[in-house]
């Protein structure tokens, strides 16, 4: 005698079938079902059930799983707010280049288009969001829909698909088996002419330099790239999600990361460079008006799709197609390549200025404030290149993007295109659950900290290695300083005070605080040779805020 098989089933096996690890979620009596099997299957292909504390923390963690793996994470939640809570997470998704699955219940076929409990229209509120959303009518299309979906998510510009299925869909009987997952579209490399003409272009060219993207962060591309720059001289510039993309050995080339204003080594060099290469490049990361706001560079783009055009990005030439193989056809017409005279002793100016911009400033050992810059160092000495840190969004973002190094793609992580407050904890548990024997680092402000900090509890739960740092100061920091270089002064970014450590340890984490800036070193220490989740509470010293936003002259550097 058969046993029975319903849409819960066909849910699981379309997610087996496509290796999916994980999911993360919260229940609900609209999807219960398919939780029931996630928890109780004795199917050990089946993905490990991960409940967080709210769904927008379980989206994260869901993007932190595409953005390490480049393969959509998933994530489930029960029909009304457990979907509408997953928007800030599924947008942010999307705008990034994560690839996501999400799935969630939905009201029975029946009160669709009544006014019954937690009755709405799931599709139309994620349409705008995602890059595939659609409700499953018929039981037996379930694992068509998710195939899809999941096709969806994972091809160029990577992002958020969602799947909504009706209780009475989940609950049906199914006999028609699985879509087996198709392999990858493999992309060919672009024009073997265009390639020949971009060689002549670099060579021709005074200064030409790499702008480096989100999109070349992928292991393939980012080992493309090293070799280039192996064998030639060209300089290269980063954003803040292609982090890690430079080497160890490749530092000389690297002239640091751009992102939010124009005013760092980087934007200097892509403003006297008469040929940017832009590979990856999206410009969520950081608008083309910023870094070419004279709309007078010469762009070529290297890229798996078309670049949108503004008027400060018209590039001469697109090189669309498999960004790797690209530039592995790139290579054997790079080798020698080496700096024009007059270009290498500008390059060799503007690193050291680049390199100083790291000094940590003298700071007395008993001050109660720490300065940005000396955690940053001290973090830099104990993250090694199999750690992954995971930065929130704040005044810190701004600080580690600038000056924290990291020398593995997709191992320092930031929200750069939606700027989303409170990523940083539920990226570190994904990381901590894809890279288990490594410590994970996650870095947050006070004021993003409680976006997200319930998720605590999940860390506890699961015993992962987790440092986490607040960089506390009692304001919504990032707001303030700005408001202050437009207005001279700020409004609504004062909150009351929460003791972080009593808090962390509230949740069963160990909370550690740093009482003067001198016992910085020992505090970090003893939070890296901590088992289990960990919270450092840091008084920061953001008095220097004021020159991340200053403004200079297109050809300066302050």
């Amino acid at each position: 005698m058969s046993t029975k098989r319903y849409g819960a089933d066909a849910l699981a096996a379309s997610l087996i079938n496509h290796d999916v690890k994980f999911v993360f979620g919260i229940p609900g009596a609209k999807i219960d079902r398919f939780f029931e099997l996630l928890e109780n299957s004795d199917d050990p292909r089946m993905p490990q059930l991960v409940v967080a504390r709210h769904e927008q923390n379980a989206a994260f963690m869901a993007a932190g799983i595409g953005r390490i793996t480049g393969k959509p994470g998933v994530v489930a939640t029960t029909s009304g707010p457990g979907v509408s809570n997953l928007a800030t997470g599924l947008v942010t998704a999307t705008a990034e280049g994560d690839p996501v699955l999400a799935i969630s219940g939905q009201v029975q076929r029946t009160d669709l288009l009544r006014l019954t409990h937690q009755s709405m229209n799931n599709t139309a509120l994620m349409e705008p969001i995602t890059k595939y959303s659609a409700e499953v009518q018929e039981p037996e299309n379930i694992s068509e829909v998710v195939a899809n979906a999941y096709r969806e998510a994972t091809a160029a510009k990577q992002g958020a698909s969602f799947v909504s299925v009706p209780q009475d869909v989940v609950d049906a009987e199914v006999e028609k088996p699985e879509i087996n997952p198709l392999p990858e579209v493999k992309l060919g490399p672009a024009s073997p002419a265009d390639i020949t003409v971009l060689a002549r272009k670099i060579k021709e060219a005074k200064l030409p330099v790499l702008l480096v993207g989100m999109r070349a962060s992928s292991k393939e591309v980012t080992q493309a790239i090293r070799n280039i720059l192996e064998v030639s001289d060209l300089p290269v510039v980063e954003t803040f999600q292609a982090a890690g993309v430079i080497s160890h050995d490749l530092e000389d080339n690297f002239f640091g990361r751009v992102g939010l204003f124009r005013n760092q080594p980087g934007d200097m060099l892509l403003k006297q460079s008469d040929l940017v290469i832009a590979v990856g490049y999206d410009p969520i990361e950081y608008e083309s008006r910023n870094w070419n706001a004279e709309a007078d560079a010469r762009i070529v783009v290297i890229d798996d799709q078309k670049a949108e055009i503004d008027k400060n990005f018209q590039p001469e030439t697109e090189l669309i197609g498999d960004m790797a193989q690209t530039l592995e056809f790139l290579l054997p017409y790079m080798k020698g390549y080496e700096r024009q005279a007059e270009s290498a002793k500008y390059l060799e100016e503007l690193h050291a200025k680049f390199e100083e911009q790291d000094v940590v400033p003298d700071v007395p050992a008993d001050a109660p404030l720490t300065h940005p810059l000396s955690v940053i160092e001290s973090l830099q000495k104990r993250v090694d290149d199999s750690m992954t840190v995971a930065v929130d969004v704040g005044s810190h973002y701004i600080w580690m993007a600038r000056h924290f190094r990291s020398y593995e793609p997709r191992h320092l992580l930031f929200s750069n295109g939606m700027q989303t407050m409170g990523v940083a904890l539920p990226w570190a548990i994904s990381a901590a659950l894809l890279r288990p024997n490594t410590q994970i680092v996650s870095v947050s402000g006070d004021g993003g900290f409680l976006f997200s900090s319930q998720e605590l509890e999940t860390a506890v739960r699961m015993n992962l290695n987790i440092v986490h740092l607040v960089w506390r100061d009692g304001t919504y920091n990032m707001v303030k300083f700005q408001e202050e270089m437009k207005y001279g002064k700020s409004a609504g970014i004062h909150f009351g005070p929460v003791d972080i450590v009593k808090y962390a340890e509230s949740f069963g984490a160990t909370g550690l605080r740093v009482e003067k800036s001198g016992d910085l070193e020992k505090v970090l220490d003893q939070a890296f040779a901590t088992d289990g989740p960990v919270v450092v509470d840091i008084p920061i010293d953001y008095s220097d805020n004021k020159k991340l936003g200053q403004t200079i002259l297109p050809d300066q550097f302050y």
